[in-house]
């Protein structure tokens, strides 16, 4: 049943949609509106079309920002200041040039798009892209690569992990609501994001970089300038640092599988492994190993500390407002409009299930939602037919909610801002890869169904 508090009929609730995310781009792009006030606009709308109780509206934008703003303010203020004193040490420029010198100006884009998805398995995409993009960008600096043969590769990675491999939340959903088993879900998973994050990576990146010049600018470009240090650390200390908070949530999660809850250590990793907790430790520890032990001064480790968060306010408010604006899409009733036509069409289970989570995220643009509410519409289905494999289930559906990424999705907005594009250029590039991530794992899934 479609919400009660929708007032249009499910194609009006459609075409509602589809009108509001038409009509912000039009904003931004024609009218210059700013992009935070466009996307409150197009929320307020979506919400007054589709008869939502005023108050509603308001509660639901309201939520949707502190919802989004709760998981990754912290994070993310946390990550600028360890990415900050990455730059200022040196170390950016250690692990760049050892990479150039271990691997070659030839295949970095492999070598960062295999880091990218070996790091994402346990980290969040925001944070991959505050940790690895500075490095990035000192490599592009270094060889003169286009810094989009780099970026795209690194974002690829992270997306593909993000969304398609456990302990991310929208996969660990799924499996929690259609039951499926956790193991194998990672091995398939392993299995079909390796190739896809090739494929839609540094192949992929290859094609598009060409086509849509890029300058070296944005907040990624602005954290990565001439070292303040007197002297940079060692490289091992410089990798050790960067990857802490990742080893830290590697951490918790390997508690959570493998230690029983009564374990009085559980509580513990747990703690540490979470990422506030595990970005906050990584920066303690960052504030000697890029900051004392380089030689910079207790002030100088302050200003960096304080100067960096500046520019990221306007980036934070753009993901609150995604965050909103994707809350009232889902309580206007729009997911469930789409979930109920999803399932009148006569397909394969596991293609269903991609589609409705692509139109899902099409519309809310919270891949994590996408993949949610699809599972449980998908639930009912499943529960008719036990010879559908669950496990590649979920993989659609973790596939499918990486489509089309657009104005409506606060990753877009990170992404746009932390490298410097414009709309258009988010459109042609990150928009690009992540629908190349989404047809492709799909085209993977269906393959191994069909072969098992």
């Amino acid at each position: 049943m479609l919400s009660s508090l929708a007032v249009l009929p499910p194609n009006g609730l459609l075409a509602l949609a589809a009108a509001a995310i038409i009509g912000l781009v039009l904003l931004i792009a024609l009218c210059k509106c700013n992009a935070i006030v466009a996307i409150v606009i197009a929320a307020l709308a979506v919400g007054l079309g589709s008869g939502m109780p005023l108050g509603d509206i308001v509660s639901s934008f309201e939520g949707g920002v502190a919802k989004t703003m709760g998981g990754l303010a912290m994070i993310i203020g946390l990550g600028t200041i360890l990415g900050k004193l990455l730059s200022e040490s040196g170390a950016v420029e250690v692990i760049a040039l050892t990479l150039v010198r271990w691997l070659g100006p030839a295949r970095l884009d492999y070598a960062i798009m295999l880091v990218a998805f070996v790091l994402g398995i346990s980290i969040f995409f925001n944070v991959g892209i505050v940790l690895l993009g500075p490095i990035a960008f000192m490599l592009a600096r270094q060889t003169g690569t286009p810094i989009l043969r780099l970026a795209l590769p690194m974002a690829a990675g992270l997306s593909t992990a993000h969304g398609l491999i456990p302990p991310h939340p929208g996969p660990l959903a799924a499996i929690n609501i259609i039951h499926a088993d956790i193991g194998k879900t990672i091995l398939y998973s392993l299995l079909i994001g390796a190739p896809t994050a090739l494929l839609t990576g540094p192949l992929l990146a290859r094609w598009v970089a060409p086509r849509v010049p890029a300058e070296m600018r944005g907040l990624l470009a602005e954290m990565v300038g001439r070292p303040a240090a007197p002297r940079p650390p060692g490289f091992g200390v410089s990798i050790f640092t960067m990857l802490l908070p990742v080893l830290l949530m590697l951490l918790g999660t390997a508690a959570k599988v493998f230690l029983p809850p009564e374990n009085p250590l559980r509580p513990w990793a747990e703690f540490l492994g979470a990422p506030t907790v595990a970005m906050l430790l990584a920066v303690l520890v960052s504030f000697y190993t890029f900051g004392i032990g380089c030689g910079l001064t207790r002030s100088q480790i302050l200003k960096f500390s304080e100067t960096c968060l500046a520019p990221i306010a306007g980036l934070l408010l753009l993901i609150g407002a995604g965050g909103g604006f994707s809350k009232v899409l889902e309580g206007s009733g729009v997911g469930l409009a789409i979930g109920e036509w999803g399932k009148t069409l006569p397909i394969s289970p596991l293609l269903l299930g991609w589609i409705i989570a692509g139109l899902l995220r099409i519309a809310i643009g919270s891949a994590t939602v996408s993949v949610q509410t699809a599972a449980t519409l998908m639930a009912p289905i499943i529960a008719s037919k036990p010879e559908v494999n669950k496990e590649l289930l979920i993989l659609a559906m973790g596939s499918g909610s990486l489509i089309l990424s657009h104005v409506n999705d606060s990753g877009f907005w990170f992404v746009k801002e932390y490298l410097g594009l414009s709309i258009e250029q988010t459109l042609k590039t990150w928009t690009v890869v992540e629908t190349g991530i989404a047809c492709v794992s799909i085209v993977f899934i269906l393959l191994i169904n069909a072969c098992g």
